[in-house]
């Protein structure tokens, strides 16, 4: 018998399941099945009703390990999606062996953040949290990073509880206004192996909080993935001091992150004090590193990173015609792998342009002003009023996908 239930229709169109009649007669197979250990329910649409009767199905399953409700409310009102969360979250509560729950894709906002922190703060069993593209803003970011700030404190007053090993947090606007809170929250969770926070707007302040503060304790750091903010050499030189004490760091993916033309000598400078040895894949596009860090990263490489196998520098500021780029094809080479990406958008800079030039426009790029800081935040607490009254719906974000399929592929144990 299956472990595995999958929530979908006999044509596999998605189904609008509002009545727990409805909902029964498309869950036979979750009812009578014991054995139950990974629910799937992504891709449909669920109301107040069925989401309580689904609970208490859910609350039979004593075997569950794997929640996936990524995008189970699009069209549905916000004014009905925190009673239906709640249901569900609250039945999740009731099971011992519940290791990783999946809410991504769902359009939730500010307002969902309370009943998100019912239940992070509680999930004692929880090892994998993916919550990713949800609209959670700075102060809904607040909310969930202390709830699972207050889950470490469980954990570590029930010996019974595993450690959290992954937080997938993308898309979800948390900006600079909850660095703190994360920072915090990663402190306390020194366990962590996979952080994922990408194009969530947060700029050097913010992200030199975040990794001093928070990331640079956790030393079994496996995997960090932070594309798509903004570093400068402020963020650059945070992530070079504390990429030293990732022993186990596998990935490193901080491509789009404007890293300048120093922060790229800085992290070449400290990956080559040969303290990441285990570092596989290195994502370093579109962040205008000149030719003087691309010889730093080249002489890590070579010097100190033994086990890399994929080096991302497209859309940096050097010539793809430099020889370095013939050297480290051939490092490569020689280790079997193709290495490099395809470095099809490069962006030619002079070999002579001082660093201090980078460091005026990171200086410039980070003078944003406090009114034009407030207007966007402003703006971003008008997305969930909005939304009031109106029908939700979320594009999903593959690379969580991806993250969760990983997650549900994997033979953990209990």
């Amino acid at each position: 018998m299956s472990t595995l239930f999958v929530l979908k229709s006999p044509d596999s169109k998605p189904l609008k399941l509002d009545t727990a009649a409805e909902l029964e007669a498309c869950v036979g197979d979750l009812q009578t099945n014991p054995n139950i250990e990974e629910v799937r329910l992504g891709g449909n649409t669920l109301g107040i009703e069925a989401c309580k009767a689904l609970a208490e199905i859910i609350k039979t399953k004593k075997n569950l390990k794997i929640f996936n409700a990524a995008d189970i409310f699009t069209g549905r009102l916000i004014s009905e999606i925190p009673e239906a969360l709640t249901a569900l979250l609250t039945a999740l509560l009731t099971l011992e062996h519940v290791h990783t729950v999946d809410l991504s894709d769902n359009a939730f906002g500010g307002r969902l953040a309370e009943p998100l922190k019912d239940f992070y703060s509680k999930a004692g069993p929880l090892r994998h949290l993916l919550l990713n593209n949800n609209g959670l803003g700075p102060a809904g970011g607040t909310i969930v990073a202390n709830s699972i700030k207050d889950l470490a404190e469980l954990k570590s007053k029930n010996p019974k509880f595993p450690p959290l090993e992954t937080v997938a947090c993308g898309r979800n606007r948390l900006e600079n206004g909850s660095m703190e809170a994360w920072a915090g929250a990663y402190a306390a969770h020194k366990s962590l192996k996979t952080v994922k926070m990408v194009q969530n707007g947060i700029r050097p302040e913010g992200i030199e909080i975040l990794v001093r503060d928070g990331l640079a304790h956790c030393a079994g750091l496996e995997s960090l993935d932070l594309q798509d903010n903004t570093f400068t050499s402020k963020g650059a030189q945070a992530l070079a001091t504390a990429v030293e004490s990732w022993s186990h760091i596998k990935q490193l993916m901080v491509g789009d992150c404007l890293l300048s033309a120093r922060g790229g000598i800085l992290l070449g400078e400290a990956l080559q004090k040969e303290k990441t040895p285990e570092l596989k894949k290195l994502s370093l596009q579109y962040n205008e590193i000149d030719i003087k860090g691309a010889k730093a990263i080249k002489a890590a490489v070579q010097l100190a990173l033994p086990k890399l196998e994929i080096l991302e520098l497209n859309g940096n500021k050097f010539s793809v015609e430099d020889p370095l780029i013939e050297e480290l094809r051939e490092l490569f080479s020689d280790r079997g792998v193709d290495g490099l990406d395809s470095l099809s958008d490069m962006e030619e800079d002079s070999d002579d342009e001082e660093v201090d030039a980078h460091d005026e426009a990171d200086a410039e790029s980070e003078a944003e002003s406090d009114a034009e800081a407030g207007e966007r935040r402003a703006k971003l607490v008008n997305y969930t009023d909005q939304a009031e009254g109106e029908n939700v719906s979320q594009k999903k974000d593959t690379n969580v996908d991806d993250l969760a399929e990983l997650m549900g592929k994997a033979k953990i144990g209990v």
